[in-house]
């Protein structure tokens, strides 16, 4: 019974972590959408980016992989700046349509230029303060240093990014072009300059936790296929432009993640043979696109999202 309260106590705290991960995931992409009502189907590519970035600065300075945090928060806050004025601005003047294929465009060209350059070998960082080191508190519950401290900076960003949106004069101006651009212009508000801070904040947060991820998490060209969705899941759960809604949901993702977890333990616990026969852990992204299927349908504004 005390190994049964352990694991699912282990599993729990796990969830909890990386919900906190994905939601910061998603962060970037519920700000861009927030403001220019545009899908960046690029997102998980700029995590890519991030992820490579810090690998890059690591191995050529030597330094720890943390020291690279504000390195890959440049290099993202200027890939999403460069991405509007180099072709998200002009997208705009064309159809849905267009925006939508455009930034599809943009998910292969990234994922692309990363497989010529970096090749399809997955990659992950092997040295560092935080690689792997763990604390036990409690009845064994190990949690992961670089796990803990992605959750820990996820928190960290997601105060600050609302902070700026609510109490200062940058936030609401980009409040308020989110809320209507046109009438923000007539009020003198530069909208253009704010869409371009959209996704210089959006390219930020998510680099930043690529940066992050690497630690514990192998990179290669193809991984933003999985955090664009997972991404996208968050949103549609949290409600599309809702900050305080991607942190609640991706924390929701997270447990949503570990089902298998959880039903393995409660399956070696019960003893039952053919509930240990089924196996569900390679099913684990199935339940979060499965919750965005449903939310899409019955909810399409989200869980905390204000219906339309």
């Amino acid at each position: 019974m005390a190994a049964f309260g352990s694991e699912i106590l282990q599993s729990l705290v796990s969830a909890l972590l990386m919900g906190m991960v994905f939601a910061l995931v998603a962060l970037g992409l519920t700000i861009i959408f927030g403001v220019m009502n545009i899908v960046n189907f690029a997102h998980g590519e700029f995590l890519m980016v991030g992820m490579y970035a810090c690998l890059l600065f690591s191995t050529m300075t030597g330094m720890d992989t943390l020291v690279s945090l504000p390195f890959a928060a440049v290099v993202g806050f200027l890939l999403g700046v460069l991405c509007y004025y180099g072709l998200v601005k002009y997208l705009l003047k064309g159809p849905m349509i267009a925006q939508l294929f455009g930034t599809f465009g943009l998910m292969l060209l990234l994922r692309n230029l990363a497989l010529l350059i970096f090749g399809s070998e997955p990659r992950i960082a092997h040295h560092g303060i935080l690689v792997g080191r763990s604390f036990v508190f409690g009845p064994g519950i190990i949690l992961e240093a670089t796990k803990l401290t992605a959750a820990a900076l996820s928190i960290i960003l997601f105060v600050t990014v609302s902070w700026i949106l609510n109490h200062t004069k940058v936030g609401k101006a980009l409040s308020a072009t989110a809320l209507n651009a046109e009438a923000a212009r007539y009020l003198g508000i530069p909208t253009e300059k704010m869409n371009a801070l959209a996704w210089g904040i959006g390219g930020t947060t998510v680099t930043i936790c690529g940066a992050l991820l690497v630690n514990f998490w192998p990179v290669d060209p193809n991984i933003g296929l999985l955090f664009t969705m997972i991404a996208f899941a968050t949103v549609a759960l949290g409600g599309f432009g809702n900050v305080k809604g991607a942190f609640y949901a991706g924390i929701i993702i997270g447990f949503l993640i570990y089902i298998p977890t959880f039903w393995g333990a409660t399956a070696a616990f019960i003893g039952n043979k053919t509930l240990k026969g089924i196996q569900l852990f390679s099913f684990k992204y199935t339940f979060v696109y499965l919750a965005y299927f449903l939310i899409m349908v019955f909810r399409p504004h989200g869980l905390f999202g204000i219906k339309g």
